[in-house]
């Protein structure tokens, strides 16, 4: 693995991971999981390290997410999942959290609008006044009925310091138990993150989370540069899948911990496994992923790249999960081939077969060609 001379450098209490894959990626355009997906995403995920599994949101009385819950509930436990609930009134609130009882339900995550663009959207009114009134009353039924509840500041991102502060510091003192600023519109850099997250760690008592969107391609960055300015959690989604332009995704987010920290709280060998089964799940099929679980990660065309890749690789493919692969079309090599065919008990003139699996590329240049794709090819040689 490469070594960076900062690694160390995490606070004295790391970051604790809550993953929304089952929450907010659930409500990614056109994605739907069903229950067995969730219930094999929610196991990974806290094998893997991961302490909450948010899962499904609760708007009403109902909720079309009850059997999402319900399958990660019997999968790991309420204990360790936590369920959205949207915030408008105290009478919708009222009936989110009976039936966030009938689910049993035990982490809440209220979702409240903090931005003057949002607040006059979904609350009716701008007002700094009436979110302070909403968000207390939420909090205070919530606590009343025994419920964990973390409240967000929904476009928080782009709410300004002198109303987001006071909001934050009223919903403590209401009861709450972790404050999330949800990066809803992706909008800040990194050190504009560490100024917006580091007045909300100074509030007494205050636990916070951050809850990034990677529009701009920076939601990893922006989250450890929260954890920096003093948040405690990170909030983030397998493959990075989520509304709009996706989420922190995770295995970037762990592979990061682990290089520039040297965290090696979490066990990343799950991670590859997790990316293929939520996006199969999800609908997305083989979408291009980007990161360190992606199929093309690890996979080269260069055998001096295949043959040293310690002088590549930032982690092992062993240790995400992942696997070393050959790529290629029609530029193959004799050491190429060597390295496809090495331990695999086929034995074939290489210099020859290299000629002859070019020459049938050629005609077909649209083949990719992986190590299996090469040994196949081997196989038939030897029966021509």
């Amino acid at each position: 693995m490469v070594q960076n001379e900062h690694s160390g450098d995490l606070p004295v209490n790391p970051p604790r991971l809550s993953d929304a894959t089952l929450r907010d990626s659930a409500h990614m355009a056109g994605v739907e999981f069903g229950p067995a997906h969730a219930r094999v995403i929610a196991d990974l995920l806290v094998k893997t390290g991961i302490e909450l599994v948010e899962v499904g949101m609760i708007s009403g009385p109902t909720t079309k997410d009850a059997p999402l819950i319900e399958a990660v509930h019997e999968e790991v436990g309420p204990e360790r999942s936590m369920s959205l609930l949207i915030v408008r009134d105290r009478q919708q609130v009222a009936g989110a959290l009976d039936a966030a009882e009938r689910l049993g339900v035990r982490h809440i995550m209220y979702s409240i609008p903090t931005s003057e663009q949002h607040a006059a959207l979904k609350l009716g009114s701008p007002s700094a006044k009436l979110l302070h009134t909403v968000a207390r009353s939420a909090i205070a039924q919530a606590k009343e009925r025994g419920f964990h509840v973390t409240f967000s500041g929904e476009d928080g991102a782009r709410t300004p310091h002198e109303r987001l502060v006071p909001y934050v510091a009223a919903g403590f003192e209401a009861g709450a138990d972790r404050f999330r600023l949800a990066e809803t519109v992706a909008y800040l850099s990194p050190w504009q993150m560490q100024d917006r997250i580091a007045p909300l760690a100074e509030i007494d008592g205050s636990e916070i989370e951050i809850h990034s969107h990677n529009m701009l391609g920076m939601a990893v960055a922006n989250s450890l540069a929260a954890v920096r300015a003093g948040a405690k959690w990170i909030s983030a989604t397998v493959g990075g899948i989520g509304e709009r332009g996706g989420n922190a995704p995770l295995a970037e987010l762990l592979t990061s911990l682990r290089v520039i920290h040297d965290d090696r709280r979490f066990d990343l060998r799950h991670l590859t496994e997790l990316s293929a089964i939520a996006l199969k799940g999800s609908g997305l099929g083989d979408a291009f992923q980007s990161g360190p679980t992606s199929p093309h990660a690890f996979a080269y065309e260069l055998s001096g790249q295949l043959q040293h890749p310690e002088a590549y690789e930032t982690l092992p493919a062993e240790v995400v999960g992942n696997r070393r692969e050959l790529r290629v079309r029609t530029r193959l090599t004799t050491s190429l081939v060597g390295w496809a065919l090495a331990d695999s008990g086929i034995t074939v003139d290489i210099p020859e077969f290299t000629v002859w699996l070019t020459r049938r590329q050629e005609l077909d240049s649209d083949v990719l060609l992986d190590r299996d794709a090469v040994r196949k090819a081997a196989e038939e040689f030897q029966s021509a």
